[in-house]
């Protein structure tokens, strides 16, 4: 073989070595944002979305080593956040912290009227499920649904307070379904749910996890789990299903960015938001607000958990 010839051989092969190395260099390279990364809470101040959100913010911080800025966007449960989501920028900068119910049931109930749908998002991962709890106060006359109902249709409208629309429609189905009579109070949150509870300006309410302390002490009892499950706090308390009620909504907290991410980028995201969702600050803040475990489905399990939340949300309508 000629010398000349044998030269071009290697560097041929020299060539794809290269590239390839280039290839496996960049497919490897971590995306670092170069500003701050600005982290949407689909809530107010003060509630369990904010709380559990703060403390993520704070983990996601820490570990990445990214300035992670927690900043809250109310309206709608998350509607108005997603609202202007959808036209930032794709660059990774912004992403947030939505629930699923308030956002499937307004797709559901006025979609048409909506600035997004699912599609105009990436998704990034779950942090958790919330338990939906019916309670009232520890001295109302009635232990149960079907106790509720008979004392509202014998004394008048119950005060219910609510801080979503799923809850609402919840009391709402109940009452069509019944005849009874429910006054539906709206607050901002949980908090401000057991604020009218123990305020006396509402007899029953619909908080996810902050009323958990207030059964303990007795000053609140649960009428009811209104997820599709019993709660784990309160086995012996059955659900709305079990009670005859063919309706329930399971808020589950997901992270969700503009669409078009770099694939990247994206990977960088969705492996810090799993680190920061088993660690042990996230797991405690979601066992304490939430009486859950923080979980993490994935990119595609998110997904999937919004497609097929539709049918169980339609059921609040029937």
């Amino acid at each position: 073989m000629k010398l000349t010839k044998l030269i071009r051989i290697i560097s041929f092969y020299a060539s794809i070595i290269i590239a390839f190395t280039s290839v496996s260099a960049l497919s490897a390279e971590k995306w670092t944002p170069s500003s701050p990364i600005m982290f949407q809470i689909g809530a107010g101040a003060g509630g369990e979305t904010d709380s559990i959100g703060r403390v993520f913010a704070d983990v996601l911080e820490k570990q990445t080593g990214w300035e992670v800025v927690a900043e809250n966007k109310p309206g709608g449960a998350g509607i108005a956040m997603l609202s202007v989501m959808k036209n930032k920028k794709s660059d990774g900068k912004t992403f947030g912290l939505a629930i699923n119910m308030p956002v499937l049931v307004n797709l559901v109930l006025r979609g048409e009227k909506l600035p997004f749908n699912l599609d105009h998002f990436d998704y990034l991962g779950t942090l958790a499920s919330a338990g939906v709890a019916i309670v009232a106060r520890k001295d109302a006359p009635f232990n149960n649904i079907a106790e509720l109902v008979d004392y509202s249709k014998k004394h008048g409208s119950v005060a219910i307070a609510t801080d979503s629309k799923p809850q609402e429609l919840v009391m709402k189905s109940i009452a069509k379904k019944t005849g009874a009579k429910f006054k539906i109070l709206v607050t901002k949150s949980s908090g401000e749910q057991l604020q009218f509870l123990l305020g006396n300006k509402a007899l029953v309410g619909l908080p996810s996890g902050k009323h958990i302390p207030y059964l303990a002490t007795n000053e609140l009892k649960m009428l009811a789990s209104a997820n599709s499950t019993r709660h784990s706090y309160a086995l012996d308390t059955e659900t709305l299903i079990e009670q005859g009620f063919n309706v329930f909504v399971d808020p589950t907290f997901y992270f969700v960015a503009p669409k078009g991410l770099n694939p990247t980028v994206k990977e960088t995201i969705i492996t810090a938001i799993d680190k920061a969702v088993k660690s042990d600050e996230v797991q405690k803040i979601v066992k304490n607000v939430l009486a859950s475990e923080a979980k993490n489905l994935g990119p595609e399990g998110t997904r999937a958990m919004l497609d097929n939340g539709f049918s169980g949300v339609k059921v609040l309508f029937n």
